[in-house]
């Protein structure tokens, strides 16, 4: 079989010819980005082949790639199918990112549905041969026992403690180690997830770890993810579910080993995520979610053995998965609107979480309306010609002056791309300089004069024009493609934000706060909001951040029973508004393309 070595670790792969380079990579577990799954239209996916035969450049990459590129050697993964040895250079690595694990907590009180229980065990004689099952079952006044706990259970006399879930027995342990509970609450999003763990006897949070999602290797969004299983009927499903089960189970590990406890002392587990999420990680077929109708396998939460999906913890956890209203208003969104108490809100509230969708949720003297809106992968920093994820290197914020560009990268780090947060500052700054016109089209620069300070800020490429934000150490670009695609998120949320007023019969004037949630939500000035016009400018001093509200609503519900069947409910009391059926809604979401007019 030919192989491949790869730089710079120089380790060598044996592989199938027939395959992609970018398949035969991910295979191994070899880290390159590819926002677009392998599809070709994105750019990211660049290696550098030192040494081998591979087929001819195609159209494509002479499109997505520069000619200096092309001349040294860099080619994209997912277009090269080699069928002899092979030597390359990977080009990307990850990167240290930013996420989010923190949030406003209102306060409630603790009722877990988890609880243990010490009891002594006798030692049976032939005059009291009493079983095990029925000794525990007289002591606690109960009628069962789950069957996995008889199963996973020794008969030794003594002192034991039971551990009980809604009143059930799961596991009983030797010797008294009532002092010894914990949980552990997990946001997981489409591009990042968030593990703590949690005493259950105390409520605080001993320990926590944060990652990219692993499901990135299938494709940056989850629209991409559910062509993966349309593609890949015979293993999808199980390939994106193992993905981010065994993410899980990583992160488990770490805070166990930071806290110094062991995971068979974790007896829940509870998880907010989106609809798509919350299918991938319990298994379950996504497909109907990505076409019209739209209709989710389920919405409804689920309570199961954590084992039957393959995380590990103690013999017996159980999962919680939160409730979700629709396939595009998912758990997470249930879990911020109930930790932003929405339903007891006496006034107007917006709710917004800003991703690649756009989730709102409009509360109105506590009715609760809600839409999603296809915001896109570009304010997460993807579709865009030098975009990147929030991690280091990355450009997060742009000032536009007489004296040029000023720029400020995450961790102080040279800068090599440009972030969500990043691009929406730029475009700002390219409106409020008047490089860019309120259509989203970039001025001519034939009308500069060359002594102005903006003059070198634009070049050409053919007809083409283009920012530099930086020549170094590489130049890198906002092109008017890129200008176009946050474009069209401002205006997919500025519309499903007036559909949701115009539903409810209320002005913009009559809105008392808008909340912002989500790891993106929380690096975003609300000058960048108001000033790309993604939220009106009348709003930009009622703006309050909540913060990772999704890991928050998981952290309550794994301390209360009585927040659990809440949020159920809550869930079942949002009423869902398919933007795409709402009468004039294309002439809307036209008129909330146009940008902010600087001019004036």
């Amino acid at each position: 079989m030919p192989k491949i070595t790869v730089q710079p670790a120089g380790k060598s792969y044996e592989y199938t010819v027939g395959k992609t380079l970018l398949e035969i990579l991910l295979a191994e577990k070899i880290f390159v980005d590819n926002p677009c799954n392998g599809k070709g239209v994105c750019g990211k996916c660049r290696v550098k082949v030192l040494e081998g035969n591979i087929p001819a450049i195609c159209e494509t990459e002479r499109k997505l790639l520069k000619t200096e590129e092309l001349e040294a050697g860099i080619r994209l993964s997912c277009l090269v199918r080699p069928e002899d040895d092979l030597e390359i250079e990977l080009l990307g690595k990850e990167r240290k990112h930013e996420v989010l694990t923190t949030g406003y907590i209102p306060d409630f009180a603790f009722d877990c549905d988890i609880e243990k229980r010490v009891i002594e065990i006798h030692k049976p004689t032939l005059s009291d041969q009493t079983p095990w099952e029925d000794q525990i079952k007289e002591q606690l006044g109960m009628d069962n026992i789950s069957f996995s706990a008889l199963q996973s259970a020794t008969f030794v006399p003594g002192q034991v403690t039971v551990v009980l879930h809604n009143g059930e027995v799961i596991q009983v342990e030797e010797g008294d180690t009532s002092d010894s509970m914990y949980g552990v609450a997990i946001d997981i999003g489409t591009t990042t997830v968030v593990c703590a763990l949690i005493d259950m006897h105390t409520g605080k949070e001993l320990a926590n770890a944060s990652m990219i999602n692993a499901q990135k290797h299938f494709g940056l969004d989850v629209l991409t993810r559910i062509t993966y299983e349309l593609e890949h009927p015979q293993d999808g499903v199980e390939k994106l579910r193992n993905a981010i089960v065994e993410s899980i189970n990583d992160m488990i590990e770490e805070i166990c080993r930071q806290a110094g406890i062991s995971r068979e002392r974790i007896y829940e587990i509870t998880v907010g995520a989106n609809c798509t999420m919350m299918h991938t990680l319990l298994g379950v077929d996504a497909t109907s979610i990505g076409k019209a109708p739209y209709a989710p396998m389920f919405v409804k939460s689920k309570d199961i053995p954590v084992d039957s999906i393959g995380i590990h913890a103690a013999k017996g956890a159980r999962l919680y998965c939160l409730p979700s209203v629709s396939a595009y208003i998912g758990a997470d969104i249930v879990a911020g609107a109930y930790v932003c108490e929405l339903e007891k809100e006496k006034g107007n509230v917006l709710f917004i979480d800003i991703g690649t969708n756009g989730e709102i949720v409009l509360s109105s003297h506590g009715k609760l309306l809600c839409c999603s809106c296809a915001a896109g992968p570009a304010l997460e920093g993807m579709n865009i010609s030098s975009g990147m994820r929030a991690a280091e290197g990355a450009i997060e914020d742009v000032e536009i002056t007489e004296e040029g560009v000023k720029l400020k990268v995450i961790g102080d780090e040279p800068p090599i791309g440009v972030c969500g947060s990043g691009i929406l500052a730029v475009v700002k700054e390219l409106l409020k300089s008047g490089l860019v016109r309120k259509d989203g089209a970039f001025i001519k620069k034939d009308k500069l004069e060359e002594t102005d300070y903006r003059y070198p800020m634009l070049q050409l490429d053919g007809r083409k024009r283009e920012f530099i934000m930086t020549e170094s150490p590489e130049k890198l670009l906002i092109t008017q493609g890129d200008v176009r695609q946050v474009q069209l998120a401002k205006g997919a949320i500025l519309s499903g934000f007036i559909a949701l007023l115009n539903k409810a019969g209320i002005q913009m004037e009559d809105l008392d706060k808008v909340m912002i949630a989500g790891q993106f939500g929380a690096h975003l000035p609300a000058d960048s909001l108001t000033g790309t016009g993604i939220l009106p400018q009348e709003v930009e001093d009622r703006l309050v951040y909540v913060g990772n509200s999704s890991k928050t609503g998981a952290y309550m519900a794994l301390m209360s029973a009585q927040v659990k069947r809440e949020m159920e409910e809550l869930a079942h009391n949002m009423d869902y508004m398919e933007l795409g059926a709402t009468q004039g809604y294309e002439r809307l979401f036209s008129d909330c393309l146009i940008f902010p007019d600087f001019s004036k």
